[in-house]
C-alpha cells in the first residue's frame, strides 16, 4: 500500500510540473517572446532601432532645453522690468550678458 501512494504522489508532481511548465509556455507565447529572440538575433535591426531611439531622444532634449532656456529668459526679462530692488538688477545683468552672447 505505501508503494501505491508513492506511485500517485509522483505522478501527482510531474502532474503539476507539466501544468506549470505549460503555464510558462503561455506566458511566454503571450509576450511574444518568440519575436523578442529573433528581433535580438538581428543584430543590424538592434542598431538601427537603438540608433533611431538616440536620435530621437537627442532631438528631443535639444528642444526641449531651447523652450526651457527661452521661458526662464522671459521670466527673468519680466521680473527684470518690474524693477524690484535687489534682484532687478542682477536680473538686468543676466539677461544683459545672454543677449550680449546670443
Amino acid at each position: 500500500m505505501k508503494g501505491n501512494c508513492e506511485a500517485k504522489n509522483g505522478n501527482g508532481k510531474s502532474e503539476q510540473a507539466y501544468s506549470k511548465i505549460e503555464e510558462i509556455a503561455r506566458t511566454l507565447e503571450k509576450m511574444n517572446f518568440g519575436e523578442y529572440v529573433e528581433y535580438l538575433n538581428d543584430t543590424w535591426r538592434v542598431i538601427r532601432t537603438n540608433f533611431i531611439a538616440g536620435l530621437a531622444r537627442g532631438l528631443g532634449m535639444a528642444v526641449g532645453f531651447t523652450l526651457l532656456g527661452a521661458m526662464v529668459l522671459y521670466f527673468l526679462t519680466r521680473l527684470a522690468n518690474e524693477n524690484l530692488p535687489i534682484i532687478g538688477g542682477f536680473i538686468a545683468e543676466i539677461v544683459k550678458i545672454v543677449n550680449e552672447h546670443l
